[in-house]
């Protein structure tokens, strides 16, 4: 089962349905996040960034068994944008200030910060295999940050800037960025106050595609096949805009823009698709969560926020701690309480475990793109050498991911050899049609 989460920019909590049902599950208190401020970390559960002012503001962990906030974070400054990675063993924030922080989640230690952009950070997102984050800001820019970069030092003092590729061709706040599959060779779409959406390719830097909208788009999402993505407006419409077949300016709606979906509902500002693939959920203004059906472009079932407009949707696989309304036990007997310590304030430089942060540099092959598993293997068989020194547990958990991505090598080897098979044999078919329609010629001339 899929678990459809909002939350408000007023204090209005974070609501939770069933998608499948509708049935309405826990609701948590006191959440009042800003747009891209809330995040689930490995499925285990929620945080979200609060900014109670200018200078102040704090990051709140929710379990999913319990409606209160369990624990409590005060950053160095107000965080806007947060995010995870698929594991949960990282949370990402982006500052006021333009800065990007990085804590470990079982410990709660900030790793890393480095100051990405001039203005607030307004939007972050990570690729498929963890390894780039891409961040939007204010000051109108799209920057692409290689993991592997940020924590080498030695690289880091030898660059003449930290980021990968820095995308300046929007002229006015960035307000949504999302990256597509496929690792370091993936697209990024991003959207702007200044009325358009962009599309880069993160192998070569390049933008492939821009698109001009009649009004601001502030949510975007990406089909799963990655043919369309969908475009949330201030004026409530979901336009649907191509991203690879050449579309004509005869569209009414624009260059490469393709459909809309539309209620007549108030600016549309979060989109999220259903595992599916099919089913797309907004959030607006009005406060409503709506589900879609982008086949028929109906809506299937509406769920109403209680208060306050909608600016944050995630769709998750229904935890196990989950509790239906009439189903809730006391809380006294409740599983899943968080265990996680608060994220540090500060970078701690002379904390002797902090040499457990391996330290990755890219190889100059790798100066091209590469397939993001083999990266991705290499990398962790670092971090368990790392790990296995210190004689961590981790290490096990590690092991366990290099034994995934193995296998899933080994399926690409399989597809790979499975495809030249098949077209070794349409050439040796090709070959004996060929050869006895020589002879048949030759007999006939005969």
């Amino acid at each position: 089962m899929e678990v459809v989460i909002a939350s408000s920019s007023t204090d209005a909590g974070i609501g939770c349905w069933e998608l499948q049902t509708g049935a309405e599950q826990l609701r948590y208190k006191s959440c009042a996040s800003p747009s891209h401020g809330l995040t689930s970390v490995g499925n285990r559960f929620l945080a979200s960034s609060q900014i109670t002012s200018s200078s102040s503001g704090s990051i709140l962990y929710w379990s999913w068994s319990k409606p209160h906030v369990e624990v409590r974070s005060f950053p160095a400054e107000p965080i806007r944008p947060l995010i995870s990675n698929s594991h949960g063993t990282y949370l990402i924030g982006g500052g006021v200030s333009g800065h990007i922080y990085f804590w470990e989640v079982t410990t709660g230690r900030l790793l890393q910060k480095w100051h990405a952009h001039y203005r607030g950070v307004t939007c972050l997102a990570l690729s498929d295999d963890d390894s780039l984050l891409i961040s939007g800001a204010e000051d109108g820019h799209v920057r692409v940050w290689s993991l592997f970069m940020i924590f080498d030092d030695v690289r880091r003092e030898e660059t003449r800037h930290l980021y990968e590729h820095s995308f300046s061709e929007h002229t006015l706040r960035v307000n949504n960025v999302v990256v597509g599959y496929g690792g370091c060779n993936a697209i990024v779409v991003s959207a702007s106050d200044d009325r358009t959406c962009k599309v880069w390719s993160l192998s070569t830097g390049k933008l492939l595609r821009n698109i001009v909208f009649p009004t601001i788009i502030d949510a975007i999402a990406l089909d799963p096949g990655e043919h369309v993505f969908y475009a949330g407006s201030r004026d409530g419409k979901i336009f649907i805009a191509a991203l690879n077949a050449d579309c004509s300016s005869s569209s009414s709606y624009g260059m490469h823009i393709i459909g809309l979906l539309s209620d007549q509902s108030k600016a549309v500002t979060c989109l999220a698709f259903g595992v599916d693939g099919v089913t797309l959920i907004s959030g607006s203004e009005d406060g409503m969560v709506r589900v879609w059906d982008t086949m028929t472009h109906n809506i299937t079932r509406i769920f109403k926020h209680s208060k306050g407009p909608v600016n944050n949707i995630l769709v998750v696989k229904q935890p196990d701690s989950f509790n239906l309304p009439n189903t809730q036990v006391p809380s006294t007997k409740r599983r899943g309480s968080l265990v996680v310590p608060p994220l540090d304030k500060y970078l701690d430089f002379t904390d002797e475990t902090k040499d457990i942060e391996a330290v990755i540099a890219y190889q100059e092959t790798c100066k091209r793109p590469l397939d993001p598993s083999y990266v991705s293997f290499h990398v962790m068989m670092n971090h368990i050498k790392e790990f296995q020194k210190q004689d961590s547990s981790a290490a096990t958990e590690m092991d366990v991911e290099r034994l995934k991505l193995e296998c899933k090598r080994s399926v690409q080897m399989v597809q790979q050899w499975k495809k030249l098979y098949e077209n070794l044999h349409q050439f040796c078919v090709n070959e004996l049609l060929d050869g006895v329609q020589s002879g048949g010629t030759n007999v006939d001339s005969s």
